[in-house]
């Protein structure tokens, strides 16, 4: 659901631009918030998880996506777009420090586990905007809004009644662990320099120039590929839907390519998360991060080549990118304690998304200044200081 409202967004802003009458510029500002709240928010979120309990703060996470989908529906303009988007992002961000924390301190078979929950992100990533543009097909965008608000109501209401041990899989103090909560600045200072070991430290850093790889290679991949589509087969459209329709133009070939590489991410989310199980996590982010360089090195002369080359080497970054995930995740799982486990995911996914959208910004400087071809390299660059430093984390570990 995180990932299915997050992908919405950018579809339902093709409709807002002409429903407003406004800017793409003021308009970007108004999402901008929204995201900005999500990445930022990962850090008070973390906080509140050690403090609060997983269960809470996904219930509250689920309950609030849903009301701020809610609240969009009725936005009479873009200040209540604003608004709404507001609450989705700082609601949002409770997710992936509450979710993980459970996930890493409830499930005995956590790589497994890491997987199939990868694997659903990615179903949100890759579906949610095609359900939102197949709704917009026949439904105004105010009902679209609706309907996307109740699965994440009806997941809050169930939440409640799901019974399970949320710290089954780790050894916790007497008191769960809450006398760890930092309730201070002081404690806060206190329990950071705690959690901030040097093995702790490298993960933050090798997170950090993962997140700067998949912000960057996904922002742009879209325009990219439809360039690499028309040099392999020209101006094709495929006739799933009417090229009349007001939302074609966001399901061009390209998208279709695009939301392929996606969905295979599900097979590299699955595979990730049982290498976790049978490797050590940190050894496996060696393989990975290797293999991301690889990819960026060889994406553009495979790209060249024509169709099959351009589909091959699409899906392979599909599977290498989101293979990393469950590896990352467990990895942060070892060098954190179960008492702040949620701190520890919070300063991470501070550094995927928060450091991690820089990815964009100089991807696209890149992209404006340079090439193409140098875009790929300064991909590379990322990956490989990450693999380097996956090295030392080993050799020391």
């Amino acid at each position: 659901m995180v990932h299915t409202y997050e992908l919405s967004i950018p579809i339902l802003m093709t409709i807002w631009l002409l429903e407003f009458s406004t800017t793409a510029a003021v308009l970007g500002v108004s999402v901008a918030i929204g995201y900005g709240l999500f990445g930022v928010g990962a850090l008070p979120a973390g906080l509140l998880v050690d403090r609060f309990g997983s269960r809470t703060l996904i219930t509250a996470c689920l309950a609030g996506m849903g009301l701020s989908f809610l609240a969009l529906s009725l936005a009479p303009g873009v200040v209540g777009v604003t608004g709404a988007l507001a609450l989705w992002g700082a609601t949002a961000s409770v997710y992936h420090p509450a979710g993980l924390t459970l996930i890493s301190n409830g499930v005995e078979e956590r790589g497994r586990a890491f997987a199939y929950h990868g694997m659903a992100g990615n179903v949100g990533i890759a579906g949610g905007p095609l359900v939102t543009a197949v709704l917009l097909l026949r439904f105004d965008w105010r009902l679209v809004a609706v309907v996307l608000a109740v699965p994440a109501l009806v997941a809050a209401a169930l939440s409640l009644t799901a019974d399970f041990d949320p710290t089954a899989a780790v050894e916790v103090s007497h008191d769960g662990g809450q006398r760890r909560t930092p309730t201070s600045p002081a404690e806060f200072v206190g329990e950071t320099r705690r959690l901030f070991t040097f093995g702790f430290l490298l993960v933050f850093v090798i997170v950090a120039f993962n997140g700067l790889y998949y912000r960057g290679v996904l922002t742009f991949l879209p325009d990219l590929l439809g360039d690499f589509l028309t040099a392999a087969v020209g101006d094709v459209r495929p006739g799933f839907f009417d090229p009349d329709s007001p939302v074609a133009e966001e399901f061009d070939l390209a998208q279709y390519l695009y939301a392929g590489l996606l969905t295979v991410g599900i097979g590299g989310q699955y595979l990730g998360g049982r290498l976790t199980d049978a490797i050590e996590p940190d050894r496996g982010l060696i393989i990975m991060l290797t293999a991301l360089t690889v990819v960026a090195l060889l994406f553009l002369p495979a790209a060249q080549v024509g169709l099959w080359g351009l589909l091959i080497a699409s899906f392979v970054l599909g599977f290498t990118i989101f293979a990393m995930q469950p590896l990352t995740q467990a990895t942060i799982a070892k060098y954190s304690i179960p008492e702040s486990r949620g701190l520890s995911f919070g300063y991470t996914y501070l550094a995927i998304f928060g450091i991690g959208a820089l990815g964009a910004a100089v991807v696209g400087t890149v992209l404006t200044y340079a090439s193409v071809s140098v875009m790929f390299v300064v991909l590379a660059g990322f990956s490989t200081i990450g693999g380097l430093l996956a090295v030392e984390l080993v050799t020391r570990a």
